[in-house]
């Protein structure tokens, strides 16, 4: 339904995303401080308490600079799944809003960000018997055991999930375990609903892009940045806590790296190395996932950085 033309139009929500180190924070907040905004978090492991250095959460300060939302929301032990995600966005979205605020989602967690903007299907839920028999297999015979049956029976999710994505496989496996269709066919009946949120304004995606050795200089830049600023002394915090190591959020890209080193299962060196080389082939993953909306308007950071008006420079 298009806005009457004796009605003003509502400012859009905009969306900022792209993969890892791209500059998504930076520019999100200089968007919010100039469309007097606020920032919805659309980062899944930025959403845990204590998930700091290796999630590359906005620093204290840069907090300061911009009102942000679901961030800190749940400790490594909670659930956080993309529907739950998706309804406390929405709600924060209308609180918002409701203060005649504007409102940013700024992530890479693509699987939320279309969980947010398209809607959820009628997916199945959890099945916790079938889930705990998925979690006793995979101890027993390991992750990838579940991921090439992933292979077998949903090629398009398996590509789109890391071997190493325990939460991620078991969700798709019991997707398809409990229905008999593939977990990517129901992520794809979403596609053209309407999410709570577009019903009332709608949306400016915009894509952050920098050439790939210029991308992957800027990873191996910022973890080498999150070793000096004691990683492994967070992710020992985090441990001697009695955190599970084999817990949703501690298997995420970096925690897993420093937790197989402070298992003894490799050496500092192998885990910071192995931690780039994984860090870069997840931002090909999130190209790959981003560059699949043609609505996303593809922008340089460093040129948006750079511009005194950065609204001006998006429009």
């Amino acid at each position: 339904m298009r806005t009457p033309s004796y009605l003003p139009v509502p400012f859009p929500v905009v969306a900022v995303v792209g993969p890892t180190a791209s500059g998504k924070t930076s520019v999100s907040i200089r968007l919010a401080r100039r469309l007097q905004a606020e920032i919805i978090n659309m980062d899944s492991v930025q959403a845990y308490r204590g998930l700091d250095i290796g999630s590359a959460k906005p620093s204290v300060d840069e907090q300061k600079e911009a009102v942000h939302h679901l961030v800190d929301i749940r400790e490594p032990f909670e659930p956080l799944d993309a529907a739950s995600f998706a309804r406390m966005a929405s709600r924060a979205a209308e609180r918002i809003m409701g203060k005649g605020q504007n409102v940013i989602l700024a992530g890479g967690t693509g699987f939320y960000i279309d969980a947010v903007l398209g809607g959820l299907s009628s997916m199945p839920g959890r099945m916790p018997g079938l889930r705990r028999h998925l979690r006793n297999l995979a101890a027993g015979s390991g992750s990838r055991v579940l991921h090439e049956f992933l292979k077998e029976t949903d090629p398009v999710a398996a590509r789109r999930i890391h071997p190493n994505d325990l939460y991620r496989i078991i969700r798709a496996v019991e997707v398809f375990l409990s229905s008999g269709r593939p977990f990517s066919q129901w992520c794809q009946g979403r596609k053209g609903a309407e999410s709570p949120l577009l019903a009332r304004r709608p949306c400016l995606r915009i894509g952050l892009l920098l050439p790939r050795k210029q991308l992957y200089q800027r990873i191996e830049r910022r973890v080498d940045q999150m070793m000096e600023a004691g990683f492994v002394q967070e992710v020992e915090a985090i441990l001697k806590k009695g955190m599970d190591p084999r817990l949703k959020p501690l298997q995420s890209l970096g925690y897993r790296h420093i937790i197989r080193y402070l298992l003894g299962s490799c050496t500092l060196e192998q885990a910071v190395l192995e931690m780039k080389r994984d860090t870069r082939r997840y931002a090909k993953r999130q190209l790959t996932w981003f560059k699949k909306d043609p609505r996303i308007r593809w922008f340089s950071p460093d040129h948006l950085l750079s511009c005194t008006d950065i609204w001006k420079a998006i429009n």
